[in-house]
């Protein structure tokens, strides 16, 4: 018989302790990562019930634990009865966290997004995805111009985006005091349209596409998004590896685009999808394939189809590639899709704040 106390109190070994110390560690970024993707402050029973959800069973009393250890490290704010929130180094320490559990995030976030999507193009009506993008009011205007020009280009997803001006809401984000917001369609939209079609859709990449007098070429550089813990057009913005306004003044240049398949059974109603897509705004196809055909030059499975679908930030990146400064949130948050309006009325917007800089000068 082991003796039982002695037992208890022998050390554990190394390696166990460093796997309760991971769960632990996942456990707390969990938690971090509600916060971070809460329209405002959380509770300790809405943390754990939006937790379960997520397939992380933790109890109310735990959850309260974890989050005091937050606030004593400086990630949480405690707000009373409100709830808690994420400060700015509670960000950084989700951002930076246990990097490995990322990856392949983005492809779960895909899948999700996909999934939590009601958007119907026959009747208008329910949510669309969105990125979110923001830049100070001074340059809003410049901003606009490069936006606009990106659109009329046809090198943003479709035509329909959302203004927020300081102190407004874009899907789950308050713009700034004193910066604009700029919601516009994520190209995973597209893949929350065929699910409700009952079209199994395999998001395989984002990546560079060429663009050669108006039409795609090649595709230069890709991320597969079960391989990245970030957005890969998220990246390449970062980067300055786009040339989007390039493109939209002379119809070549370097844009982002994503490579989808779905299957050749599929493809009579891919199409009519598209073309449905196209009327009401959302648009964003910019290739189908032939059945069991490489799409430029990439490779698709026996029985697939491959779909090129324009990346839905490409307007966001001739805003920074004409050296303006941005944020940019690719796959942010949903909203309903009578909030969107066209493009164009960013342009009524460029001309309100021009008069008041107007009405601002000395005479």
């Amino acid at each position: 018989m082991v003796d039982e106390t002695f037992q208890r109190d022998w050390p554990r070994p190394q390696q166990e302790v460093i796997t309760i110390e991971i769960k632990t560690h996942r456990n707390m970024v969990a938690i971090l990562r509600v916060l971070r993707n809460a329209a405002g402050p959380l509770g300790a029973e809405r943390i754990a019930q939006e937790l379960e959800a997520a397939g992380t069973t933790l109890s109310e009393r735990a959850v309260r634990g974890y989050l005091a250890q937050a606030d004593s490290n400086g990630w949480t704010e405690n707000l009373g009865r409100r709830g808690r929130r994420l400060t700015t180094a509670g960000r950084h320490e989700f951002d930076s966290a246990l990097v490995i559990d990322k990856v392949g995030f983005v492809a779960a976030r895909v899948d999700t997004l996909a999934y939590q999507m009601t958007f119907d193009p026959e009747t208008l009506e329910g949510t669309i995805i969105l990125n979110v993008s923001t830049f100070s009011e001074a340059d809003a205007p410049a901003a606009i111009r490069q936006i606009v020009k990106a659109y009329q280009a046809n090198l943003g997803m479709g035509r329909k985006l959302i203004l927020g001006r300081p102190g407004e809401k874009v899907g789950s984000l308050e713009a700034p005091a004193d910066r604009v917001a700029v919601g516009t369609l994520c190209s995973v939209s597209i893949n929350g349209v065929f699910q409700r079609a009952c079209i199994p859709t395999r998001s395989r990449f984002g990546g560079l596409l060429q663009m050669e007098d108006g039409q795609p070429k090649r595709f230069t550089q890709i991320i597969n998004y079960d391989g990245t813990s970030l957005d890969p057009l998220e990246i390449f913005i970062r980067g300055h590896m786009t040339s989007v306004g390039e493109a939209a003044r002379t119809g070549s240049g370097i844009v982002g685009a994503s490579f989808r398949e779905v299957p050749t059974v599929a493809l009579p109603e891919v199409r009519r999808l598209a073309r449905l897509c196209e009327k009401v705004g959302l648009g964003g196809l910019m290739a189908v394939g032939l059945p069991n055909h490489p799409l430029l030059e990439i490779p698709v499975a026996q029985g697939c189809v491959g779909v090129i679908v324009c990346g839905g930030l490409n307007p966001i990146a001739a805003v920074v590639e004409s050296g303006i400064g941005t944020t940019s949130a690719a796959m942010h948050s949903l909203c309903n899709f009578s909030e969107l309006a066209d493009y164009t009325s960013l342009q009524e917007y460029a001309r309100e704040l021009s008069r008041r800089r107007r009405a601002m000068l000395p005479r």
